[in-house]
């Protein structure tokens, strides 16, 4: 026998082991799919693979301990296109459901939400001219997307991805908040404020009115005592139409008493759990409010479309975040990179199937 095999002779196949701090032996499994499975059966397959499919077992892992605490206060950050998209029922359950405690969105979603809650609809559309759901016959087939998008603009229909929402729903917009939700709020008010009156005038519409679709995220809120906070309402639809109101009325926003309300809920939480559905100014207004307090969030999981290296905030690290002071050094915290319009329905119906 060789000195070589001498000294190596110890480990498995002749090899000695060396010693390893980094490495845990966690071996890893396939998944086992069939027929029939729930969506909690299948995020457990998930957590026997790698890449992905350990990230939203590992997310679901974190949610549902997070929710499963009743000490925990639930801040959830909703930013992108989630309410034109088909999201919204999935935010107004959670918060009926009393898994949101703080809401922090886009003046962007909540007109889309407000339009729903009054009558009008978003409605299944092309991505563009080369989508793959054109048929031959299809006479938008082969146009440049300048066309494309020109010939709807004389439709007077407006495009997400492959979402339309014909024009008259903003006119609807428009009259339901100069009849039902200015008036209400004729001084100087926060944004939260604001929200809690649209959500009512939402709910009471809605109901009146009977319209199909649910009275939505606002409305839930509203009923539910759940505050909304909308940072950059200016950046929407919503905010338009509030600074036009506000050129010819007493009423204004008072964006900073915003901040008040809501680090008082932060400084008065037992524990802290975020939720942060894409990033921008919603994630960053979630994350910030532990910078004025004594503590920091105790768990959080994002799901994001953006990565960590062009170092912007929306696909920013939740660990570059502890380093912050955002999250404890002990935080639990999960990462999912996709689309969320694919994460979160399946990453909320595992966790309520693992809590409920």
């Amino acid at each position: 026998m060789s000195d070589h095999e001498d000294d190596h002779g110890d480990g498995e196949n002749g090899h000695e082991t060396p010693e390893r701090e980094e490495f845990d032996h966690d071996p890893l499994g396939h998944a086992d799919v069939r027929a029939g499975m729930t969506v909690g059966e299948l995020v457990e397959q998930y957590g026997n693979a790698g890449i992905g499919a350990a990230d939203v077992s590992h997310a679901v892992d974190t949610y549902a301990e997070m929710l499963g605490n009743d000490d925990v206060t639930n801040f959830f950050g909703l930013a992108g296109a989630m309410v034109p998209t088909g999201m919204r029922r999935i935010v107004a359950d959670l918060i009926r459901d009393g898994h949101i405690d703080v809401l922090v969105t886009t003046g962007a979603n909540l007109t889309h939400d407000t339009i729903e809650a009054i009558g009008g609809k978003h409605h299944h559309g092309h991505a563009g001219p080369d989508d793959h759901r054109m048929s031959a016959d299809d006479e938008h087939l082969g146009m440049s997307e300048r066309d494309y998008d020109e010939s709807l603009r004389e439709e007077q229909v407006d495009r997400i991805y492959n979402v339309y929402l014909p024009q008259e729903h903003f006119a609807l917009f428009e009259s339901h908040l100069r009849e039902n939700v200015f008036p209400t709020v004729e001084r100087t008010v926060s944004i939260q404020e604001f929200t809690e009156a649209l959500g009512k005038a939402n709910s009471e519409r809605n109901a009146a009115e009977d319209v199909d679709e649910g009275a939505g995220i606002a409305a839930a809120a509203y009923e539910n005592d759940v505050p909304i906070y909308v940072p950059a309402i200016q950046d929407s639809v919503l905010g338009l139409q509030a600074w036009m109101y506000s050129q010819t009325s007493d009423f204004t926003l008072d964006a900073l008493s915003d901040m008040t309300h809501l680090t008082d809920i932060a400084f008065d939480a037992e524990r802290a759990g975020a939720m942060l559905v894409g990033g921008g100014v919603p994630k960053n207004y979630v994350l910030q409010t532990m910078l004025v307090v004594p503590e920091a969030y105790d768990y959080a999981v994002q799901l994001t479309m953006d990565s960590t290296d062009t170092g912007g905030l929306s696909g920013a690290s939740l660990d570059e975040a502890r380093s912050w002071g955002k999250l404890k050094p002990s935080a639990a915290n999960a990462t999912v990179v996709g689309d969320a319009t694919i994460t979160l329905p399946l990453v909320t119906a595992a966790t309520r199937e693992r809590i409920e």
